[in-house]
Parts: C-alpha cells; sequence; structure tokens
C-alpha cells in the first residue's frame, strides 16, 4: 500500500486529566497540565516538541496562542483540524502522516475545556450562527438531544433494536467506570434503572447520555527512532481512516455513521480485520452511537447491533468485545463534551497492559479508537484508528 502510515509512529505518551470538575483552573492552564502530563509518561519535554495538535477547545488562536502559552520555540508542524470530538482521533494519524512525511518527530496533541464551570455547553465550536444550515435547522427546534433520538428511532423502526438493548451499552460501561477511581459516575447500574431513568428525549433516557466533565488529555506521538530511545513500552499506529458524513441536502440515512467509511480504510491500511481486534474505544455520546459504530466498523451486521451487545457482549475482559473499560463518556469523561483523545488513552492503556486488572484484557495486541464528532442526526466527522502492541 502506497504512502502508508503503517509502523510510521508510535504512541510514547498518554494522559488524562483526573478530575471532572475544575473551577479553579483557566483552560489553557489544563492544557499546559495534560501536555506536562504526557510529555512526563513518555519521558520527553517541552524542548523535545516539534509537532503540535490541537482542535477547537484551544483558545485564542489555538496552535499558536497555545504554542506561545506552554513555550513550544522550536515547532516545524503544527495541524487544528477541528471535526469536533473526532478530532483526536483524526490528530493522531495526521502526526504519524508527519511523522512518516519527515515533517516532525514529536508530536503533542492537547485537548481541555470547561463546560461544567462555566465553558460552553454541547452542541459544536466557532460561531453557529453563521453555519449556511442555521437558518434551515435551529429555529425549528434541532438540538444534541434530537438528533441523536431521530437515529435511535429510526434505528429502532427499521432494525427492531430496543431501549433495553441500548441500556446494555451503559451497564457496560458503569461495571468497567467502578473501577476507574476518577470516573464521575461510578455506581453500576442494571438495564432497568436506565429504563427507569428520566425521558430526555423519546426514546434516550438520560442513562442513554453521556457525562459533562471539565477536564482534558494529551498524547505524544513520536517515530520510531525517537520510540527506541525511551524507556517506555510504545504502542505503534498500524492504521488511520477518516470521513465526514452530512445531511446530502436532506437524503439522510439515520443508520448510519460515517464508520463505514473510515472504518474499512483504518482496517485495510492496518492489515487487520474486525476479528482481529481485541478491544475497542468507541465514542459513546449516547448509547445509540455505540451500536450503530459497532455496527459500521464491521464487528456485527447492520441491525444485530442489539443482539451483538446484549448479555455483557461488552463487558471486559471477556465479552465479544471488551469495549471503554475506563467508563467511557457514558460513565468516567467526556472533557469539553468531546471524547475522542480519552478512546486513544485507554485503548493505549489496554495496550500496555496498564488498565485496571479487573477490566485489563488478556493479551491485548490490537485496539481500535474510533471518535464521532458533530452530531448522528445530521452531520459529523468519523476518525478510526487501529493500534497495536507490536509494530
Amino acid at each position: 500500500m502506497t504512502g502508508t502510515i503503517r509502523g510510521a509512529a508510535h504512541l510514547a505518551g498518554a494522559y488524562e486529566h483526573p478530575l471532572r470538575t475544575i473551577p479553579d483552573r483557566t483552560t489553557p492552564q489544563i492544557h499546559a497540565e495534560v501536555a506536562v502530563g504526557a510529555l512526563a509518561d513518555a519521558g520527553l519535554t517541552m524542548g523535545d516538541v516539534d509537532a503540535y495538535f490541537c482542535a477547537g477547545d484551544a483558545p485564542g488562536f489555538g496552535p499558536l496562542s497555545m504554542a506561545e502559552y506552554l513555550g513550544l520555540d522550536r515547532l516545524a508542524y503544527v495541524d487544528s483540524t477541528e471535526i469536533g470530538g473526532s478530532s483526536y482521533v483524526a490528530h493522531v494519524g495526521h502526526a504519524a502522516a508527519a511523522i512518516a512525511a519527515g515533517k516532525c518527530h514529536v508530536a503533542l496533541i492537547t485537548l481541555a475545556g470547561k463546560p461544567r464551570t462555566g465553558g460552553s455547553g454541547p452542541g459544536g465550536s466557532g460561531r453557529v450562527g453563521d453555519a449556511p444550515e442555521f437558518s434551515f435547522e435551529v429555529p425549528f427546534g434541532t438540538s444534541v438531544l434530537t438528533n441523536y433520538a431521530l437515529a435511535a428511532t429510526r434505528h429502532m423502526h427499521e432494525f427492531g433494536t430496543t431501549s433495553a438493548q441500548l441500556a446494555e451499552i451503559k451497564v457496560a460501561a458503569s461495571t468497567h467506570a467502578q473501577h476507574n477511581p476518577n470516573a464521575f459516575l461510578r455506581d453500576v447500574v442494571t438495564v432497568e434503572e436506565v429504563l427507569e431513568s428520566p425521558m430526555v428525549c423519546d426514546p434516550l433516557h438520560r442513562l442513554d447520555s453521556c457525562v459533562i466533565t471539565d477536564g482534558g488529555g494529551a498524547l505524544v506521538v513520536v517515530s520510531p527512532e525517537v520510540a527506541r530511545t525511551l524507556d517506555r513500552h510504545c504502542p505503534v499506529v498500524l492504521g488511520h481512516g477518516e470521513a465526514p458524513k452530512h445531511t446530502g441536502n436532506g437524503r439522510i440515512d439515520l443508520t448510519h455513521t460515517g464508520a463505514v467509511w473510515s472504518g474499512p480504510r483504518a482496517f485495510e491500511e492496518a492489515g487487520v480485520t474486525p476479528a482481529d481486534v481485541d478491544y475497542a474505544s468507541i465514542y459513546d455520546s449516547f448509547t445509540i452511537t455505540v451500536l450503530q459504530t459497532i455496527e459500521d466498523l464491521g464487528f456485527c451486521a447492520k441491525g444485530d447491533g442489539g443482539r451483538f451487545v446484549a448479555d455483557g457482549g461488552l463487558q471486559a475482559p471477556h465479552g465479544r468485545l471488551p469495549f471503554n473499560t475506563d467508563g467511557g463518556g457514558l460513565c468516567n469523561n467526556h472533557p469539553t463534551n468531546r471524547g475522542g483523545i480519552t478512546k486513544v488513552i485507554e485503548a493505549v492503556r489496554q495496550l500496555r497492559g496498564e488498565a485496571h486488572p479487573a477490566v485489563q484484557v488478556p493479551d491485548c495486541d490490537i485496539a481500535l479508537a474510533h471518535g464521532t464528532g458533530g452530531s448522528l442526526g445530521t452531520r459529523h466527522g468519523s476518525a478510526t484508528l487501529i493500534l497495536g502492541r507490536e509494530a
């Protein structure tokens, strides 16, 4: 395969901010704390960084403001790709491509925000009122919740998916979150408790929805040459794919996501199949996001997602597809309403064997991280990343 990034870069550092409510720091301070944490995890310093990646959560002029604030004075490459919560999964692929092209050797990726203590709420970034779709959608009452509820309703209509099956996804996430001391919600819940939680937008209940947390995370992507000098196990990037999906001027199929395109691209580049994946981090803004993504990535046939997730199918360590072993966005952390970076962080933990022993997948050799940014009901970006314990 020409132009491949397979084996061209490694994840040397990964750090998730331990707090979920941070009233006493600014957003730049949180960016700095997670940057320092990820670099320390890798055994590197700010002086080693020659590429910086951030998205719409970064304040000011994005990478320009943050490079100055962080003291990054030898940058040769910057990337401010903005595709919502999937941005940070895409950033890993972009960093690997830049490293493969010889543009840089040590790439730092950061995310930070404070939606819980005064930052912007869910629903995207930038000047929403200037968006070309604004006058066709927002005046008629669309919202984050309604758009995801539309997708869930259509999937139920087409395939007979039930609310109880969606609830199984939350149950699995909560079963994992009980072992994470930093998780925002640590109580294990049952299917019945999910179904009895308040309906926020039919058919989605409160417990079908992700948490809203302050916080952040950071990653360090390095060249193989740098990885060999580090006293740290550095999982390797095997494949990456991304794709946008939009309404097609009204011709949208609500039963699938952009993962139907990003997933095959990542698997082809990695040279593996869904059957080879030992662990999956799946973006979980809502339970329906997980169910559709699992189908679209090829872990089961379209329409079979409800049956696939039932009976503990997603529970670690021995389920059909152990997923989101940190508790995910449903229970652990959805920092600044963008959960993509935490998906990569937990995949790195699994490949290193550093997840909690109760949820560590035995012999985890291949991990997948998938991000969804935007809305299933309108337009979103999908990014899929395949990582390996060894090259």
